[in-house]
């Protein structure tokens, strides 16, 4: 479900713990940006995006709703400015990128986006290419695709291909994501990291 402008409830109303007593947000709330001067095209009335759509998708099948789905082209500062304004919305939880993360000199999206970064998640990218070799192989070296937390907001940079986004949101953003959420806000609740 897409809302923008979304009706979702405070995170603190939205906070819980796993089966594993881990913190959680729960539903999130979602931006995905797509990065793709292709699609972007300022022609096109309602440009195809079936990566921001898969993604959409399956977030929204696990209860999640997705409050904002910019499209931009392939510019560091349009990117920066982008997530940045998502990360400044009160009803994002999570951003999650689609695109420019390949090894093109217009491919700057995991540069742009890392600027952001207050810490880096280097497991994302190491498992999502382990995932990914059983589809591409040794083509996995081209993707830079990357994670981190920016403002206490996870955020994912994945490729534009369907099929990579379908794996990196099936396989480990949607499993993650909220746990992930909760624990780059629990400071925010006066509770202590023990």
């Amino acid at each position: 479900m897409i809302r923008e402008d979304s009706d979702l409830p405070p995170r603190a109303d939205r906070r819980t713990t796993d089966d594993d007593g881990h913190d959680c947000v729960d539903p999130l709330g979602v931006a995905i940006v797509t990065v793709s001067s292709s699609r972007g095209a300022a022609t096109e009335d309602a440009p195809s995006d079936p990566g921001g759509d898969a993604i959409a998708s399956i977030l929204a099948e696990a209860g999640h709703v997705v409050t904002s789905r910019p499209m931009i082209p392939d510019e560091y500062v349009r990117i920066t400015t982008t997530v940045t304004k998502c990360l400044d919305r009160p009803d994002v939880d999570l951003v999650v990128t689609t695109g420019g993360t390949g090894v093109t000199v217009d491919d700057v999206t995991p540069d742009a986006v890392g600027e952001l970064f207050d810490r880096e998640l280097p497991g994302f990218g190491e498992a999502f290419r382990r995932l990914s070799w059983e589809e591409v192989g040794t083509r996995v070296v081209a993707t830079r695709a990357t994670a981190g937390i920016a403002r206490d907001v996870p955020v994912f940079v994945l490729p534009g291909s369907e099929n990579a986004v379908r794996l990196a949101t099936t396989e480990i953003i949607t499993e993650e994501a909220p746990h992930l959420s909760g624990l780059a806000t629990r400071h925010t609740t006066g509770e202590s990291d023990a």
